[in-house]
């Protein structure tokens, strides 16, 4: 089985974008892919140096750079004896650059009845520059396949990035945040931004990270969500954000952060209905893409091959069936208790629960319905429909996957006498929120939608065990730095 870095190279839509620098001409990728037609020409790479082989009057280096590797092969005729002996006591992980020729490896000899594996291509160097020579030792290893304590690799990120699998990682996100857009942008919403910094509270709460803005008090946004909402009063109609949101929640498990990014979609003329079957066509979309596409198929194999090292079973990328099954509230809470778990109407579904709702249904689906006392101020109720307590329910959903919440959205309340009875009821004062309050007095219609954390997400296609191993520099209750 290939790795991620002999397999990763620019897309061929894509290679023009891949342009020389004032370092090289090509990258390690190009000269695996395009070897053939670079035969005998004279290229400049730049990259780390992942190892370096051979004593005495020759060496080879294995050279890395963002979309592959490749060998160069050093020759004391060639780039001369202090050259050769400089590059031998190099240490790994230093930057290089060589100038030489493009040759095609001697292949390998391979048993008979075996596939013939195709063409490798090597770099033979007539000069060498160091760009940057790393010390050492290294605080972790690179091409390593030992395990290493996730705090180990948070605080040398910019090596653990270095890392076949981890770069996959983030490559893959890069896709999601593509493929995501792509979906929304087929359904006629177009992406606009809200502010970070605000007067008062989103969701209410004191889960706010407040701040100083000049000599004004003001928080860090949990959520786009009443700015969004003021944008149906303003006649956009269909809008999305791909941003920031903050939570000072003094969590610290495997799925909570305090600060990352989320699609959030805001809809008119539309109920929470409309808008799960939004969310569910988009991560059908982001699937399928993945499944279909040879990039993003690469990076799945790359994390695949870390995970045989760690005797973990590969990812499969499932894409799922539409639609999404709907199990209501009041249901989820009688299907948990005929299965002998411990919850009462009311109450919120923890993952232990939601294990047993999962044993019969597929990776994703929808619990809509939720009390109206479970979901924020801003959420819309139709009057009469009560659970089996007689208790208000709203039109407010989650999506799942397995265990765990992955999205909470709904429709929102539209009507602006019953939103300021909802603040009232939830101890918030509708004064404090005027700004919000003010885009309902003159017409609002009705509309609906929801937030989807990029993390989260990520963590289920990727079989990420902790939602800090997708972020580039994750934010929680004990790191702000790096």
């Amino acid at each position: 089985m290939k790795r991620m870095v002999d397999v990763l190279h620019p897309n061929p839509r894509t290679m023009a974008t891949w342009v020389p620098t004032a370092y090289r001409t090509h990258t390690l990728g190009e000269i695996q892919q395009r070897g053939s037609e670079l035969l005998d020409q004279e290229v400049t790479v730049s990259g780390f140096m992942e190892a370096n082989r051979g004593k005495g009057a020759i060496c080879f280096v294995d050279l890395r750079d963002g979309t592959g590797t490749t060998q160069v092969f050093l020759k004391k005729d060639n780039i001369g004896e202090d050259e050769l002996d400089m590059v031998q006591r190099m240490t790994r992980e230093s930057t290089l650059q060589f100038t030489g020729i493009v040759s095609q490896k001697r292949p390998p000899k391979v048993k008979e009845g075996e596939p013939v594996p195709p063409p490798a291509y090597e770099v033979i160097a007539s000069s060498v520059h160091v760009i940057a020579r790393a010390e050492a030792p290294l605080p972790l290893g690179v091409t390593d396949t030992v395990h290493v304590a996730l705090d180990t690799r948070l605080d040398n990120r910019f090596l653990d990035l270095r890392r076949t699998h981890v770069n996959a990682m983030f490559h893959l996100r890069g896709k999601i945040l593509q493929y995501g857009r792509e979906a929304l942008i087929q359904e006629g919403f177009f992406e606009t931004h809200t502010p970070k910094i605000v007067a008062t509270a989103t969701e209410g709460g004191t889960d706010l990270f407040p701040m100083m803005y000049f000599d004004t008090p003001a928080f860090l946004n949990q959520s786009p969500q009443l700015y969004k909402q003021l944008c149906m009063s303003g006649g956009l109609e269909r809008v999305f954000e791909v941003g920031p949101a903050f939570r000072a929640e003094k969590h610290d498990t495997y799925r909570h952060l305090n600060e990352f990014i989320s699609f959030d979609i805001e809809c008119s003329w539309a109920n929470d209905e409309d808008v799960m079957g939004v969310l569910e066509r988009m991560i059908h979309h982001m699937w399928k893409s993945v499944a279909e596409d040879a990039e993003s198929q690469a990076y799945i194999h790359a994390i695949n091959d870390y995970r045989a090292t760690q005797g973990e079973e590969p990812i499969e990328v499932i894409v799922p069936e539409l639609p999404f099954p709907r199990l209501s509230y009041c249901d989820a809470i009688e299907t948990i208790q005929r299965k002998g778990g411990t919850i009462e109407w009311g109450d919120d579904i923890d993952a232990e629960n939601s294990d047993l709702l999962a044993e019969d249904l597929p990776q994703f689906y929808f619990l809509p319905r939720w009390p109206m006392d479970l979901k924020p101020f801003y959420i819309h109720h139709v009057e009469g429909e009560d659970g089996s307590t007689g208790r208000q329910l709203s039109r407010g959903f989650d999506l799942n996957f397995g265990r765990d919440e992955l999205t909470s959205g709904g429709q929102r309340e539209h009507r602006m006498d019953v939103l300021i009875e909802n603040l009232k009821a939830m101890d918030l004062n509708p004064e404090e929120f005027e700004f919000y309050v003010a885009g309902f007095r003159h017409g609002v219609p009705p509309h609906a939608g929801w937030g989807l954390g990029v993390e989260r997400i990520l963590m289920k296609l990727t079989g990420a065990k902790n939602v800090r191993e997708t972020v580039l520099f994750p934010r929680d209750r004990r790191r702000v730095s790096p």
